[in-house]
Order: structure tokens, then sequence, then C-alpha cells
């Protein structure tokens, strides 16, 4: 398992600078923020890649999103992400994450009860994600589903359903995506939700309980990487938090909290 950081969390100048400090620590690859425009970032992104910088993903940076309410949204958001997927296949990303939405609706806030039924949920993720699929395919790049907890998203929460939906479509190009914060809050256990979603999994995101680096919470990140290890998992985790203390410091300490858990 690869480990990289998300651009935002990298102190430096540049993108150059950003991959020089990281890969001093340890870490082996940087995970782009798309937000619009991305296509314009592209001379910059092809330099840093000629320089050595591995891009290991891109998520998506929006308030439009695939499983939105409106068909126009919706719309904007499978624009918006075939536009990533382009980007990604060109600057050797191997996937473009989404949730199916965030900050949409809550069916544990007001006003608790979505507008739309959840068959008609599933039957628009898998029409919007069988899209984007087959786009991510014909860009040799990968689309990763990201569950996200239940405050934050009703359709998605659990790594089962992201695999019900990835399994259900059967696009190879169609994956999910990890996130630990939110399995934190949504799954059981760490470990045996990995390992029910083995043959889905192809991306992780870190981040510690406390939103913070991984060393300032208790999520179980040893049970986690041990459970990667066993179902073979090859892909890249990524670091997606905020930071305790100064940003270089606590990539540092986040490195080691997180070598030490997988060497356990």
């Amino acid at each position: 398992m690869k480990l990289a950081v998300q651009e935002n969390l990298i102190p430096g100048r540049d993108l150059i600078s950003q991959w020089r400090l990281i890969q001093e620590i340890g870490y082996e690859g940087i995970e782009l923020r798309g937000s619009t425009g991305m296509r314009e970032r592209l001379p910059e992104l092809q330099r840093a890649r000629a320089e050595g910088v591995v891009f290991s993903s891109i998520c998506v940076i929006s308030d439009r999103f695939i499983g939105d309410f409106d068909a126009d949204r919706r719309a904007e958001a499978l624009s918006a992400m075939t536009e990533l997927c382009d980007v990604a296949g060109e600057v050797g990303a191997t996937g473009v994450i989404t949730p199916a939405s965030y900050g949409m609706h809550s069916d544990r806030l007001p006003p608790f009860k979505a507008p739309r039924e959840p068959q008609e949920d599933r039957a628009i993720l898998l029409q919007m994600l069988g899209k984007l699929g087959e786009h991510a395919r014909s860009r040799g790049v990968t689309v990763l589903l990201e569950p996200l907890n239940r405050y934050e998203d009703h359709m998605v929460n659990t790594l089962r359903q992201g695999a019900e939906l990835c399994r259900s479509l059967g696009l190879h190009s169609v994956r999910l995506m990890a996130d630990l914060f939110h399995m934190n809050i949504e799954e059981a256990s760490l470990a045996a939700s990995l390992r029910e979603a083995a043959d889905v999994v192809a991306h992780v995101h870190l981040a510690d309980s406390s939103r913070l680096e991984p060393g300032t919470g208790h999520t179980d990140f040893a049970s986690a990487f041990a459970a990667l290890e066993e179902i073979g998992f090859k892909g890249c985790a990524a670091m997606e938090c905020r930071f305790s203390v100064d940003p270089e410091a606590a990539l540092r300490s986040a490195y080691q909290v997180l070598r030490r858990s997988a060497a356990r």
C-alpha cells in the first residue's frame, strides 16, 4: 500500500517543492483536488509529472454531485467528472473520487425525509455511475465512489451499500473508495467491512476519528491496514484531514503513526 497526501495539506510554493517534501518524509503520491477548470491546470501538472511528481488520484471539490435531486445539477456534475477523468488520464492518476452527494440531505437531520424514494436514488446513481464509468474506462482511469457518513449524505453511507452499486454495474472502471473517518462512524468493524468489500475497494482516505491527522484520535489503523494487507490491496491511501499542528510536523508524525500501524 502506498501513502499519499492531498495537495492542499502540503506546504510549498508549487507541486514540485511539495513533492520533494513529502517524498523525503516517505509518502509516494499527491492526491489532487479537482475543482472547476481543472483542465486549465494541465500545463502545470504535466511539468510536475515530467519532474517526477506522482499523482495518485483526483478528489472532486464541487457543489454539484451525481446524485443531486435536480437533473440539471446532475448533468453539470457528470460534465465536471468527465473532465476530471480526462485530466487523470493525462497525468497518470489512477482514479477520480466522488460521493453520491455531499450536504444535500441527511435522514438524521431536519426535514428528515428526502424528497426522493430510495429506489429512485439507486436508479439515478446506477445511471450516472454507468455513464461516468464508461467514460472513465475509455480514459484508462477508475471512478471511485466514496460512502459518506449519515450526517453528510443519505444515499451511500457504508461500504456494503457502495459495493452493492459497484457490483450491480459490473464495470471494472467503477470501484469503491474507503474513507476511514466515515467508516469509523458507520461501520461496526473497519476490518470486517474492508474484507467484505475486498473485490471493489480500490482507494483509501486517511483521517483519525478527530478528523485530524492520524495519531490524534482513536481510529484503529492497525486493524484496517491488516485487513487491507489480507485482501491484497495494492492501491493508495491518501491523507484527507485537517492538522492539529504545523503542517510539516503533522505530515511527519502521521507518517510514523501510519507506518507503525502497518507494521503491526
